[in-house]
């Protein structure tokens, strides 16, 4: 009997038109490890996915912009984003390089090519935005103006505050985003796909698949307006060449491009799932992945498991204005982690994360994230081990856990830890919660220790004090387990100092203090927060 397909987890590859900022960390990619080590934990298999999206037009801009090749920018920033990812513990099983794996550009053009002779793509000529001085068609990054659904200032081919596609001609008031200069529209020539044919199916799929009402109200509009079609090659010299005869001065639009990507992502050998992911991507990049990549799959294969759950996130603001890359208004994550280490910046990213609303970074919030761990999370586990060590030596006490109120604080942290579980579950999925449900567990975990204090001066001996710190124990050990997904590194230096297997399952059963005899041992630093 062959084992259970693992559960599929992707996050939006990056642009490495610039670093990775804690926008980003704080949209897909610790969101998708906190699944991850939660399911790993859960005893399950895992293939955790992303890469990095070299071909985006972004990048080219970028290097034309900073006097750099495409190709340098790529590689400059490609290398830190990994990095980042590393430093973070955003723990990916396989990454795709577009521009260095082998056979990528050639299973692109396969893809591309069986839908165009399946008659899927079609060539359509419609007005394109051209700049006389630049001597170049724009679109995507190269174009700029008013987006022809909601008036805002957006990109070529899709805007970033509603969402919704565009055609890059049908911008308002188009500029070259290079030299500045207002844009002529002539006519061209470029491969579109129709998505009207595949109007049913996609709302079949939406109704069946796990997503936010804001992403649901996209799709359902876009089905309502009459669903568009949509220009999959560009007039180019960056990206992967069009194969089709009379396209071959053209490139695959680097979003067509992406899915493809996704199968290789998934099994470079048969570039086929056996299981819809689970996938990880912010609003701005919705219609994408609810729309367009479905639509490709079912093309490439109408029997491919499609996607079970999209967990997107809202753009994360930085003093007020929207986290861009391309814009250099960010912080960026490599900064941020030296400055506040990986726990740090995962607490503050997870707790603070724009699900369901736009939230905003502010100066100062990663050194009040870090205060907030070693004075609330360390300052309780320190004042409990050292009580330990003053009444056993640092032994754990042979005494099971009990006391006035024992019994009420265990139903109670079993109470939060099914609801930590269902924080951490696809269904449920809400990091914000999960961080709020593991504070409430260091505070109940330090007033108990506060309150039974007192034990120690009561006629009746020593006995019920070292109960009570059993029962401190077994709230810590819970937390070595029910905070790792989110502060993987101080969870595991806790597991350690109370003699526990770091990454245990999250779960009521953690909620034991060590075997009695257990020596605890703190590291010379701080427990969380470094």
């Amino acid at each position: 009997m062959s084992a259970p397909a693992p559960t599929w987890i992707t996050a939006t590859p990056p642009t490495p038109n610039g670093e990775l900022h804690v926008g980003h960390l704080a949209g897909p990619y610790l969101a998708a490890d906190v699944l991850r080590r939660f399911t790993l934990a859960e005893g399950e298999r895992v293939l955790m996915t992303s890469g990095l999206d070299d071909h985006q037009s972004y990048v080219a801009v970028r290097g034309e912009l900073d006097g750099h090749t495409g190709e340098e920018v790529a590689d400059l920033n490609g290398e830190r984003i990994t990095r980042g990812w590393q430093l973070a513990g955003a723990d990916f099983d396989r990454l795709i390089a577009p521009r260095s794996d082998r056979g990528y550009a050639e299973f692109v053009q396969a893809f591309f090519q069986k839908l165009y002779d399946n008659g899927v793509l079609v060539p359509r000529t419609r007005p394109l935005p051209y700049c006389v001085p630049c001597d170049r068609w724009l679109y995507e990054a190269y174009v700029s103006g008013g987006c022809p659904h909601c008036g805002s200032g957006s990109n070529g081919n899709a805007c970033e505050p509603c969402g919704r596609p565009n055609d890059c001609g049908d911008l308002v008031d188009p500029h070259c985003v290079v030299c500045g200069a207002a844009a002529e529209l002539r006519p061209q020539t470029r491969l579109y796909l129709p998505l009207a044919p595949f109007a049913d199916r996609l709302a079949r799929f939406w109704r069946d698949t796990l997503m936010p009402p804001h992403l649901r109200g996209l799709c359902e509009r876009m089905l309502g307006d009459g669903m568009p079609e949509i220009a999959v090659s560009h007039p180019s010299d960056w990206g992967v060449p069009v194969t089709v005869p009379g396209f071959e001065d053209q490139r695959i639009f680097v979003w067509f491009e992406m899915a493809p990507g996704y199968l290789l992502q998934c099994d470079p050998d048969s570039a086929r799932p056996t299981s819809g992911p689970v996938q990880f991507f912010g609003f701005d990049n919705g219609y994408f992945h609810a729309v367009l990549f479905p639509a490709l799959f079912m093309a490439w294969d109408p029997e491919m498991p499609l996607a079970r759950a999209f967990v997107v996130n809202e753009f994360y603001r930085l003093e007020g204005k929207k986290f861009s890359t391309s814009r250099r208004h960010a912080v960026w994550a490599l900064e941020a982690l030296k400055e506040g280490g990986a726990d740090a910046l995962r607490f503050h990213a997870l707790r603070d994360r724009p699900n369901g609303r736009q939230t905003n970074f502010r100066s100062g919030d990663l050194a009040r994230a870090r205060e907030h761990l070693d004075t609330g999370w360390n300052g309780w586990l320190n004042r409990l081990v050292e009580a330990v060590r003053a009444e056993t030596g640092g032994v754990v006490p042979g005494e099971q856990p009990a006391g006035d109120g024992w019994e009420l604080l265990k139903a109670r942290l079993t109470r939060l830890c099914d609801e930590l579980r269902e924080a951490y579950s696809v269904e449920g999925f809400d990091t914000r919660r999960a961080v709020a449900l593991l504070d409430e567990a260091v505070s109940c975990g330090a007033d108990f220790g506060h309150v039974h204090r007192h034990e120690r001066e009561r006629p009746a001996g020593r006995p019920p004090y070292r109960a009570a710190l059993s029962g401190e124990l077994a709230v810590a050990s819970a937390l070595a387990a029910w905070a790792a997904p989110v502060v993987p590194v101080g969870a595991a230096r806790l597991s350690e100092a109370l003699g526990w297997e770091p990454a245990r399952r999250v779960d009521a059963a953690a909620l034991t203090p060590p075997p009695a005899g257990t020596v605890l041992t703190l590291p010379d630093g701080p427990l969380f927060g470094s």
